[in-house]
């Protein structure tokens, strides 16, 4: 009686065991989200003695994600949309965001933490940036835009990190603002450059809170014809819901490249508005 009550426990302890194991199987399949934020800012001043000038901004971030997440390799496909306006008396209304920003990466699962990957990226604008006083043209969609091709290994030791390291494929396209591409060392102006060398990309998504989330990115590329020069493009997002559909967020951008402007480039964005979760 002891001994088939032993057994009797025995198989018990191992069906417990393995509906366990069960339900820690991972949930493979499509993952997909788009995520809408808009603000706006609008002030007026009419015969208001303390002096103001009336201004108005607006800004429209769309953030996608389309992830096929399988045993033996993860798809993942990610889109950003950002674009903006500000108006100050009675100024033109100026650009204040405009990025364009689609990344595909293949991972194949090896079983461990380090595994191959494929990626493609493509990074240009929507509309007409200047600059001002004068006021003069510098780029349009698709002039510049780049291109980055990629193979190598990437390491995710944890859901909030994962980083990525391989040799790379990058061109620069142009068509009336031949500055980005253009070789100063030759005597005809390019409007295409294609770069050979090495791309480091690594993500980061943190829930601080249940409120508060930080994202970051940051891209590195370097050029093996020039290994002392690196371009950088590293993008934070600070955001939280103080409800349901009002958020807050800060950005914050610096960007390097020498073949645009010698030093470093830095945006950054403090928004308070609407955020919606199409899926």
């Amino acid at each position: 009686m002891r001994t088939l009550s032993l057994l009797l426990v025995m198989v018990l302890t191992a069906t417990s065991l393995l509906m366990a194991q069960e339900d820690k199987k991972p949930a493979y399949g499509w993952k997909n989200s788009v995520v809408g934020d808009l603000n706006f800012t609008q002030n007026a001043f009419d015969n208001w003695q303390q002096g103001g000038e009336n201004s108005w901004s607006w800004a429209l971030n769309i953030n996608a994600k389309f992830e096929n997440d399988q045993e033996k390799y993860n798809w993942s496909n990610s889109g950003k949309l950002a674009l903006g306006q500000t108006q100050i008396g009675d100024a033109d209304p100026r650009k204040a965001a405009d990025e364009i920003k689609v990344e595909s990466v293949y991972t194949y699962k090896l079983g461990v933490l380090i595994n191959p990957y494929i990626s493609g990226a493509l990074l240009t604008q929507a509309t007409k940036g200047y600059t001002y006083d004068p006021k003069v043209a510098v780029s349009d969609f698709f002039d510049p835009a780049y291109l980055t091709e990629s193979v190598g290994v990437g390491f995710k030791p944890n859901e909030i990190i994962k980083t990525r390291l391989g040799a790379a494929l990058k061109q620069t396209l142009t068509n009336t603002y031949t500055g980005y591409a253009d070789d100063p060392a030759t005597t005809t102006i390019e409007d295409f450059k294609n770069e050979i060398g090495a791309e480091s990309v690594t993500d980061i998504n943190w829930k601080v809170s249940e409120r508060i989330l930080y994202v970051g990115k940051l891209g590195m590329f370097t050029n093996f014809e020039g290994l002392n020069t690196v371009d950088v493009d590293w993008d934070n997002t600070f955001s939280a819901m103080v409800s349901e559909i009002i958020k807050v967020s800060f950005n914050i951008r610096l960007y390097y490249d020498r073949d645009v402007s010698p030093k470093r480039q830095l945006k950054q964005t403090l928004a308070v508005g609407l955020s919606y979760t199409f899926l």
